[in-house]
């Protein structure tokens, strides 16, 4: 598995999973100290503007894979890259959860066919 050095290597790493799907789906990068991707952790597929995240399931996954870190990632069929006030607001509550178990969520990668938004890069996270 790969190494990540930045929002680049996520897209690059999730665009052909998610690029052209016509549903949501979410997934987790479980990282290791080195970012050293340990684990690409399907959380949920949905439907086509949304899918229902469980945060307890993120952190179970994260803690039974010794991950050091995380970054999430999703995709919007709509091609469009701007997080929507849902998106904040899960991103903010893993965050939160990560932080209590000292599992950093590193960013939040939304993906689409043709680009992609990373809160990280845009001092969100």
């Amino acid at each position: 598995m790969p190494v990540i050095k930045g929002s680049d290597d996520v897209f690059r790493l999730m665009n052909p999973i998610l690029g052209d799907l016509p549903h949501e789906e979410f997934w987790v990068l479980m990282l290791n100290r080195a970012n050293k991707v340990l684990l690409r952790y399907n959380v949920s597929k949905g439907g086509l503007t949304g899918t229902v995240i469980d945060v307890r399931l993120i952190i179970k996954k994260a803690l039974e894979c010794y991950a050091a870190s995380i970054i999430l990632s999703h995709n919007h069929p709509s091609g469009n890259v701007q997080p929507s006030e849902a998106d904040r607001q899960i991103t903010k509550k893993i965050a939160e959860a990560g932080k209590l178990m000292d599992i950093p969520v590193l960013d939040h990668v939304i993906v689409t066919e043709n680009g992609y938004f990373s809160f990280a890069d845009a001092g969100i996270l």
